[in-house]
């Protein structure tokens, strides 16, 4: 089965842009849409943001609409998330995961591949 590996986490200042990466192992990644989801300390995982198997569409939570933007490249087995304008409540660990099928899912369960996650901090 697919493995995903997030990267390019960090510790930034409210304000700066950070990109995260989730590369997959094998060029099946191209058949998956990818979704991007955040856990704060003590919260629940939370939704982000998707983008279908081709790239062609995306959707996104209502808290980073118009600040963050999912892209992808198949032909790198690599799915981005580039996050401009970070805000403090952004701090949280984000991971990135799989899934076969159309539509958007926003919930966890409707994936099926994980990656570990990344940690992002923003200080105010």
């Amino acid at each position: 089965q697919v493995q995903l590996v997030e990267s390019g986490g960090g510790l930034v200042q409210a304000g700066d842009s950070l990109r995260l990466s989730c590369t997959a192992s094998d060029h099946t990644f191209s058949r998956y849409a990818i979704g991007w989801f955040r856990q704060a300390p003590g919260e629940e995982r939370e939704f982000v943001g998707t983008i279908t198997w081709n790239g062609a569409n995306t959707y996104y939570a209502d808290s980073v609409k118009g600040r963050f933007t999912i892209s992808r490249e198949n032909v790198k087995n690599t799915a981005y998330l580039q996050m401009n304008n970070l805000k403090p409540e952004d701090t949280a660990i984000y991971s990135c995961a799989g899934r076969g099928g159309g539509g958007f899912a926003v919930r966890p369960y409707e994936y099926d591949y994980w990656g570990p996650g990344t940690q992002v901090a923003v200080l105010p």
